[in-house]
């Protein structure tokens, strides 16, 4: 399971940028979206939405292995709910039957369809008290 903590060297800041007129302009990430889908990863483009502006900074996906097969469900989602939702499963991340594995990521479309081979990616894997430092700052600043 990979997870992505928005505050990697290589994550670019999507909140907001100056346009040359100076004024700030909100960004939005766009992710696959499904309930319960088993054909093709559902990552065809009529999956493809545009995510909630200013709200909705990353893409989660889940897998959950059943007996029929394998299922997913894919949506846009804040990073502090995404990030603790998937460290609140990963005891349940096995790949074996009734697994679920939820992972973020905060790259257009990366809740997409698997790449057999893989290059280096900026995704980086958390421990439980890694992420639990990389989460506290964000809800501190939600409560304050």
């Amino acid at each position: 399971m990979w997870i992505s903590s928005g505050r990697s060297p290589c994550s670019k800041p999507r909140s907001s940028t100056a346009d040359p007129s100076g004024l700030s302009v909100a960004l939005q990430i766009q992710c696959y979206q499904c309930e319960d889908e088993r054909q093709d990863d559902c990552s065809a483009p009529d999956f493809i939405v545009n995510c909630t502006v200013n709200v909705q900074d990353m893409c989660q996906k889940e897998v959950l292995v059943m007996e029929d097969g394998v299922h997913y469900r894919k949506s846009c989602a804040s990073s502090g709910a995404c990030l603790i939702a998937s460290s609140g499963y990963q005891q349940f991340c096995t790949g074996k039957l009734n697994s679920v594995c939820i992972s973020c990521c905060n790259t257009p479309l990366c809740n997409g369809p698997r790449h057999r081979r893989r290059a280096l990616s900026c995704a980086c894997a958390l421990s439980a008290p890694a992420l639990l430092a990389a989460l506290l700052p964000l809800l501190w600043a939600r409560a304050h």
